[in-house]
């Protein structure tokens, strides 16, 4: 997992990181993966609370308040179940991403275009400009 190794290398404070005293939800169904972005988010000073299924994540929905969503688009290997998600984060107001295996150019019809679409593997630098410039 080169990307956990490339921002702990960063020796970057976690009071002064791009992403310091922002919440943020992620789903991800692959532990590792889900893993690998709570350690990067939290190296930039975000909150991060990990979701690895659809009901986890409307729980989580329903139950706190959060600054960006990082969403596996293909849930259980299903898109209609990260699209069920993305459906709570629009309910809910908060700024989202895709992260899938799709390239951006395979993006599914009427599937939520407000949403930046990153596809895996992703370079840790630009998950964080990412979510950087959704936050604005």
């Amino acid at each position: 997992m080169g990307s956990i190794l490339e921002m702990k290398d960063l020796n970057v404070p976690k009071s002064e990181g791009p992403l310091s005293g922002k919440r943020g939800l992620v789903i991800d169904d692959e532990f590792l993966i889900a893993l690998d972005l709570q350690e990067i988010l939290e190296g930039a000073g975000a909150q991060i609370t990990c979701a690895g299924s659809v009901d986890k994540a409307l729980e989580a929905l329903r139950g706190e308040a959060y600054d960006f969503g990082v969403l596996d688009l293909h849930l259980g290997g299903d898109l209609t179940t990260g699209l069920a998600v993305a459906a709570g984060f629009a309910e809910h107001g908060i700024p989202f991403i895709f992260l899938s295996g799709m390239r951006s150019d395979e993006r599914p019809a009427g599937g939520f275009p407000q949403a930046a679409l990153i596809e895996k593997p992703y370079q840790p630098s630009a998950l964080l400009a990412t979510i950087a410039k959704l936050l604005g």
